[in-house]
């Protein structure tokens, strides 16, 4: 077998880049801009980190698909001939156009957001009885996509670990011989 080390480090770096970053935003930074003491600041402070994250987080991305597309090239005929490798890579490739969307939306939210200017809320996803009505929506819709993100990327990253134990040549061999003779 060739060892495929630039495209799987892309992938990996790139997949845990995103995941990490979303979940240090959602703890880290949407829970930390609730202790800003101007309730007034607190949802620019969160909109400023994030705009800060936008293009390291688009690089991570970026870097996680080129490398996604290398291994499925590099490991086409797995896909093809060894029996579950094909399954989970579908199902990873449907979490990751989910977690894309994901992504999008929220930055879609955060935009919304951003483009509010200095508003009461009590921390960067959580509105307050003054926040305008469509801030307050956009905040409690970006709650909830906050934990989605981490949540998809997550399973992304299990599922990363399920290819690699599939990769073990034990396992190659098996899966090519179950799919060979439960055709």
């Amino acid at each position: 077998m060739k060892r495929n080390t630039v495209v799987r480090a892309m992938h990996d770096v790139g997949l845990a880049a995103w995941f990490g970053g979303s979940l240090m935003g959602a703890v880290g930074l949407n829970g930390a801009s609730g202790v800003v003491s101007d309730r007034n600041e607190r949802l620019r402070v969160a909109n400023s980190g994030w705009m800060r994250w936008k293009p390291v987080n688009a690089l991570g991305i970026g870097l996680h698909l080129v490398g996604a597309v290398g291994l499925l090239g590099a490991n086409s005929s797995r896909v093809a001939h060894q029996k579950g490798v094909g399954a989970s890579t579908a199902v990873k490739g449907a979490l990751t156009i989910a977690a894309l969307a994901a992504t999008a939306y929220s930055g879609a939210l955060g935009t919304k957001l951003e483009n509010a200017g200095d508003v009461p809320a009590e921390s960067g996803v959580k509105p307050e009885k003054e926040t305008p009505q469509d801030v307050a929506k956009a905040q409690q819709q970006l709650r909830v996509m906050q934990w989605v993100i981490p949540a998809v990327t997550g399973t992304l990253l299990v599922l990363t670990s399920l290819h690699g134990e599939q990769q073990r040549p034990g396992e190659v061999l098996r899966g090519v011989i179950r799919k060979t003779f439960t055709k």
